[in-house]
């Protein structure tokens, strides 16, 4: 494990070749952080390299996020990409086949009416519901964390169909037993990602299961931000940083496209 940011290198514009498989987390990795999950925004030109780093990989590129596969493609209007959503437990393939992992709605209804309550007790917390979890966010609020850090494991150990999943300023509820790792390994199971050598980009907690995955098979790890401690190998600062480096990959990749024609 890593224990400080300084002794993380940056990741070589040469790690990902035609060979690789990409996985990249959304929030705090290709989207800058909001207030309001909402309100995100992607940034200029960022699809039209994902786009091309898509073409070059041969469909091996994936989104892999807290966030609903819906919430994906309002935001990235690019419904035939490979996603997984809610931390794994929907995920779509490189075929565009959807599967979902069954939850129990009606536990789910009563955690939801849970979350919602705690929320209106705390001014400035918003419950973001993705249809099968449930999470609170304090971003705007950040003097709550510490009280729902203390009230989220409360709630979590009355649901136990459920786990907790705390992040940066939020604290979520997804389905026991699923996680980016899980969703990771899934893609690499399958075409055009199998037989590939797995790069995940990813800022947060929860992206440590996907890190271990890939780490597992050979491949490369890159954490977003200074979170520690850490089983990456390699460390970008930002979303801006990783959209400049993934433009460097691009540039790289289209290059060695045009001399081999």
């Amino acid at each position: 494990m890593t224990a400080a940011r300084d002794t993380l290198p940056p990741p070589p514009v040469d790690l990902i070749d035609t060979g690789s498989a990409l996985f990249l987390d959304a929030d705090g990795t290709l989207l800058a952080f909001a207030d309001d999950p909402d309100a995100v925004a992607v940034a200029d030109g960022l699809l039209d390299t994902l786009d091309t780093l898509r073409d070059r990989l041969d469909g091996a590129l994936a989104l892999v996020s807290g966030r609903a596969i819906a919430g994906l493609d309002a935001i990235f209007d690019r419904p035939d990409w490979a996603a997984a959503g809610q931390h794994g437990l929907e995920r779509r393939d490189g075929a565009g086949r959807l599967t979902t992992v069954p939850v129990d709605e009606a536990e789910l209804a009563r955690l939801r009416q849970t979350v919602h309550a705690v929320a209106a007790d705390m001014p400035g917390v918003r419950v973001e519901d993705k249809s099968w979890s449930v999470a609170l966010h304090c971003r705007e609020r950040p003097e709550h964390e510490a009280e729902l850090a203390r009230r989220a494991p409360e709630i979590a150990a009355r649901f136990p169909g459920f786990e907790l999943q705390p992040g940066s300023y939020v604290f979520e509820f997804k389905p026991r037993g699923m996680d980016k790792g899980v969703a990771v390994a899934a893609f690499l199971a399958s075409a055009p990602f199998a037989g590939r050598r797995p790069v995940y980009l990813g800022d947060d907690l929860t992206d440590e299961h996907a890190f271990a995955v890939v780490n597992a098979q050979g491949g490369v790890s890159i954490r977003i931000g200074s979170r520690a401690p850490s089983q990456a190998a390699f460390t970008l600062s930002s979303p801006a940083d990783v959209h400049h480096w993934l433009d460097s990959v691009k540039a790289r990749l289209t290059q060695g496209a045009a001399r081999s024609q």
